[in-house]
């Protein structure tokens, strides 16, 4: 299973990765007028030049802030991967088609930070906090492993940026639905070829799974260093949930069938513990979310504690759902959701990541960068 290793050997490599951070020598994330332009050559568009709203509701608000996080961060990965292609390193040699990957991998680049700059301009313009960059951690140390895991975060992008248009409509923000929409469009157009590159059918499902905004914040902490951001994580008004490992790591790669899946997860932060540390879990659930369906809660077993720690089973009931491709699991505190977002309020720890091998045999070029 190709996404299972790449995967497993990321995350296995996680408390010995090396620091990154984003580039500057193309005046990243304040360029001046020339260097603008020069981003946008590379990235094959312009910004926006729409009016943007002066005002930011609360959710619009926190929405802008989680977008300009996450992009910093994507910034800083693909320009830690393409450093790794260019020069070469051991693990990120490519066989064939280096100068094709080579100019995507910049193209991509400059597509994040076009989006970076974007949000932080909407802040700005609002005249509301902007997140300036972190450290960050990347747990891979080879091409195939790091495009394994471009796909994963770029599916939560993916169904996170649902929720901001939600937002968006809501607090009566049109300019925004529109700009984000086209963002959808551009990270879908990415994450098809990541698929490709790693032997799955480009398009997963007919309906992307859906991501809670807390739910992505917390994942995204995985590839922070800690301590290193230079404002208070606090600024951004989403909590911090304690990570769901499945199946020993943060994401687990499977054959789409049913199946009984293993999680775990520290509960010494978590909120509304107490009533649930060292019970026998008849009280709690594990809740998936999968394409646009009602969350979906199952009762967990093998329940076993070692202070705040737990341990539990879980079935993965994808024959009945069809639950091809991402989805997100959550230890919770109810069941019988009516959407994702109701779910935070009710979680104890997640998001747990779950990918669903759809495979291609559209391999070719897979086959030639890996080989």
């Amino acid at each position: 299973m190709f996404i299972q290793k790449s995967l497993a050997s990321a995350f296995a490599l996680l408390g010995c990765a090396s620091a990154a951070v984003i580039p500057n020598n193309d005046g990243f994330p304040k360029p001046d007028a020339q260097q603008s332009l020069s981003i946008a050559k590379s990235a094959g568009g312009l910004l926006p030049n729409v009016p943007l709203p002066t005002k930011l509701g609360p959710g619009s608000k926190t929405t802008f802030q989680l977008i300009a996080f996450n992009e910093l961060f994507e910034v800083a990965f693909f320009d830690s991967l393409l450093q790794n292609v260019t020069k070469g390193v051991e693990g990120y040699k490519i066989n064939a088609h280096k100068e094709k990957i080579t100019k995507i991998l910049t193209t991509v680049r400059a597509q994040e930070e076009q989006h970076a700059i974007a949000a932080d301009a909407a802040l700005t313009t609002a005249g509301e906090f902007s997140p300036a960059a972190c450290q960050y951690q990347f747990p891979t140390n080879d091409l195939a492993s790091a495009i394994s895991l471009a796909e994963t975060f770029t599916a939560v992008v993916l169904g996170a940026l649902q929720g901001a248009n939600v937002i968006f409509a809501k607090e009566n923000l049109t300019i925004p639905i529109q700009l984000i929409s086209s963002v959808i469009g551009q990270e879908g157009e990415q994450n098809g070829f990541y698929r490709h590159l790693i032997k799955q059918v480009p398009s997963e499902s007919p309906f992307l799974t859906t991501v809670p905004a807390a739910f992505a914040f917390s994942a995204l902490q995985l590839f922070v260093v800690p301590g290193s951001c230079p404002f208070p994580l606090a600024n951004i008004d989403l909590p911090i949930l304690p990570p769901l490992a499945v199946n020993g790591g943060p994401v687990a790669a499977i054959e789409p069938k049913d199946q009984s899946l293993s999680f775990s997860a520290d509960l010494t932060d978590a909120k509304d513990k107490k009533s649930y540390v060292g019970s026998d879990g008849s009280k709690l659930w594990l809740t998936y979310t999968t394409g646009q369906q009602k969350p979906i809660s199952v009762s967990i077993t093998n329940v076993k504690w070692n202070g705040d720690k737990i341990s539990f089973d879980a079935d993965f009931p994808f024959e009945e759902n069809v639950m091809m491709g991402f989805s997100h699991a959550a230890l919770t505190t109810g069941k019988d959701f009516a959407s994702a977002d109701d779910i935070v309020s009710a979680a104890l720890a997640a998001p747990a990541i779950i990918q669903v091998e759809h495979t291609s045999d559209c391999k070719k070029l897979a086959d030639d960068l890996y080989r």
